[in-house]
């Protein structure tokens, strides 16, 4: 069952969309962890969840920052990114839904279209797998 998870026939592509996403999902859940990169850390991410209608904001802060950073990790890494991306995929989706959806499409009214964006690359990873340069292929060999 494991080396299913973790095996995939994707190449070098997934590649492609692991490494900047790893990125993107390290920082923004570095901001809403550890306050870093202009980010108001758990307490703050906390209290404007809350604000959002969100039970236990703090808690959600901290599973949503805690998704997207070890999430972001095991992108980049290519370590178990079949569920990782699942879970980046939900967050991305209670991102939408919570916060952006009401605001419209665009950015620069901060609408959904970034969550939308890794969403979609998230959905990518979780149906190809993390591909031929990653730990998972090296995991789900035959020894």
């Amino acid at each position: 069952f494991c080396k299913h998870i973790l095996a995939s026939r994707a190449g070098f592509a997934p590649l492609a969309l692991r490494i900047p996403a790893g990125i993107i999902f390290i920082a923004h859940g570095a901001q809403k962890l550890f306050g870093v990169f202009g980010g108001y850390g758990l307490e703050g991410t906390g209290k404007f969840m809350a604000s959002l209608g969100l039970p236990a904001g703090y808690l959600m802060a901290l599973l949503a920052g805690s998704a997207e950073f070890f999430g972001g990790i095991a992108l980049l890494i290519g370590l178990l990114v079949r569920p990782a991306s699942a879970i980046l995929a939900f967050t991305m989706l209670v991102a939408m839904f919570t916060v952006h959806i009401s605001n419209g499409l665009f950015m620069s009214n901060n609408g959904y279209e970034f969550a939308l964006s890794l969403l979609a690359v998230s959905v990518s990873l979780l149906i190809s797998g993390a591909g031929s340069l990653s730990i998972d292929n090296i995991l789900s060999k035959d020894k």
